[in-house]
């Protein structure tokens, strides 16, 4: 792929400017539709950069607007990485049709990886965490989970930044390591999770038998537990993974479903 990438001295964006990009970055779901997703948000952010390369030119400032007005959906996270390296070739002036191709091949992969790392693995790893603080009365649960997230939102100047400066050199690396990446960290996200689970999901069933007089057996100390420690909650929780992969259930339903079951059971005395 040949490129028109200018140089260092013939850029017209500052340093100023993509970090303006940076903050606008979280713009990207003011508008989110279900028909186009993200794109009002995407395009959004990045009008004063387009409006500075193009100055006068009005032709060339609607088509990179009506072409960042087309579908997207990707990571909050690192859309600020795809933009600055949009805006890199827009500011080169490379090929109208090239902008759009890359645009759309490069916005899935960088979903994956920022799903994985961000929504899979690191909040709900510090999510997990500082829960376990915060329920132990410590104030330093709250306030590592704000500076965590703060750190997160800093990250965006970093990631814009790297995607401006590496302009279309970034292709071929994010191709080649996305699909890694994103695996590496949902394996790991999903063993967090799953470690989690016996931490955070309890059903305890509180039915009891008589044998005699002088004895009742506990259903949950004396059957369940002996048969397999925490079965219930590991059983609830892969029955719901069950229904959102194979049945493609509604998870505000099953929400909802278990908040009128828990309900129900506790009135009965069964929970």
């Amino acid at each position: 792929m040949e490129s028109n990438q200018i140089t260092s001295s013939e850029r017209i964006l500052t340093r100023k400017d993509i970090n303006n990009l940076a903050v606008r970055s979280v713009y990207l779901q003011a508008s989110f539709n279900y028909e186009r997703m993200q794109s009002g948000g995407f395009m959004f952010a990045q009008i004063p950069l387009l409006k500075k390369i193009y100055k006068n030119d009005k032709q060339g400032l609607k088509d990179a607007m009506v072409d960042n007005l087309e579908f997207i959906n990707t990571s909050p996270h690192l859309a600020g990485f795809l933009m600055g390296l949009l805006i890199s070739m827009e500011e080169g002036h490379e090929d109208r049709e090239t902008i759009r191709a890359l645009r759309t091949a490069l916005f899935p992969p960088l979903a994956g990886i920022g799903d994985a790392i961000f929504w899979f693995t690191v909040l709900p790893i510090l999510a997990g965490i500082c829960s376990s603080l915060a329920v132990s009365g410590s104030i330093l649960g709250p306030l590592l989970f704000f500076i965590a997230y703060c750190l997160i939102f800093a990250s965006r100047f970093y990631t814009t930044n790297l995607g401006y400066n590496l302009g279309v050199k970034a292709i071929p690396i994010i191709k080649a390591q996305s699909e890694k990446i994103g695996k590496a960290a949902s394996v790991l996200g999903v063993t967090v999770i799953g470690g989690l689970i016996a931490s955070y999901v309890h059903i305890n069933v509180l039915t009891k038998f008589v044998i005699n007089k002088s004895s009742t057996l506990s259903l949950q100390t004396g059957f369940f537990d002996r048969i397999f420690p925490n079965i219930l909650s590991f059983g609830y929780v892969f029955f719901l993974y069950y229904l959102l992969k194979n049945k493609k259930a509604n998870p505000i339903w099953l929400i909802a479903g278990t908040f009128v079951l828990v309900l129900v059971l506790s009135y009965f005395g069964i929970l």
